[in-house]
């Protein structure tokens, strides 16, 4: 890794600040100043350290948000607001990405990251990771509704989808609902309702695999994931 990226990726500053550091001679490789800032380091090897402090590299950060609704889940868009906007800036110098999507007006559980294995891992259709939703139904919900998410429903373009676990918490004019689902096609609450003839007018997503939002996240703030909740969601730590 380049010497004024490590810097850069570890908040001392812009890609300029870190170059004005180095070239003042205020960095030490392995304990020798080190003036270009082009020079390769090793983060795992190599110590470094600003006007004697230590460098300690973090490599991957892992984030959960509670996604407010008129947020896109994107890394940047022209004309909307996205997830990373309200990142602070030294969490976003990560160069983070959200882990799949929610739909602009769907509240909820967003994981974001920059560990791209780990984002395969959880969005990879074999790994039937589940994902599990709130939602309230214009329209009575059944159990036969139940029935057939537990058959899979066959969506407007003919796509079937696996499987889905209905439970349905109050059954009314507005129908309370908890579905677990294991793809994550487009919209694709939103469609498998539809397939019954319902509608959804309000959608939060719960969990994602063993991890649960933090209920006491206000909408739109964000922490990072503790050790213990990333060992929950990361299925290649599993067994």
């Amino acid at each position: 890794m380049r010497l004024d990226k490590l810097l850069g990726n570890n908040g001392f500053g812009t890609r300029k600040d870190v170059k004005q550091l180095i070239r003042e001679g205020t960095v030490r490789v392995n304990g020798i100043a080190e003036k270009d800032p082009g020079s390769h380091v090793n983060p795992e090897m190599d110590s470094v350290d600003v006007l004697g402090e230590p460098v300690v590299h973090q490599e991957f950060i892992y984030i959960m948000m509670n996604k407010p609704p008129g947020v896109i889940s994107a890394t940047e868009d022209k004309w909307d607001q996205t997830v990373i906007d309200l990142l602070a800036e030294n969490d976003q110098r990560f160069e983070p990405f959200p882990v799949g999507r929610l739909d602009k007006d769907t509240e909820g559980l967003l994981v974001i990251t920059n560990d791209g294995k780990l984002t395969h891992e959880l969005l990879s259709p074999k790994k039937d990771i589940p994902k599990t939703y709130f939602a309230k139904i214009d329209g009575i919900v059944n159990d036969g509704d139940v029935a057939a998410f537990r058959e899979g429903v066959t969506l407007e373009d003919g796509f079937h989808t696996k499987p889905g676990m209905l439970n349905v918490l109050v059954s009314d004019a507005i129908s309370e609902i908890e579905l677990t689902i294991t793809e994550g096609k487009f919209h694709q609450v939103k469609r498998m309702f539809e397939a019954v003839d319902k509608k959804v007018i309000y959608l939060k997503r719960l969990s994602m695999g063993n991890l649960s939002l933090d209920e006491s996240l206000p909408l739109g703030h964000y922490r990072e994931l503790t050790e213990q909740e990333l060992n929950k969601l990361d299925p290649r730590k599993k067994g």
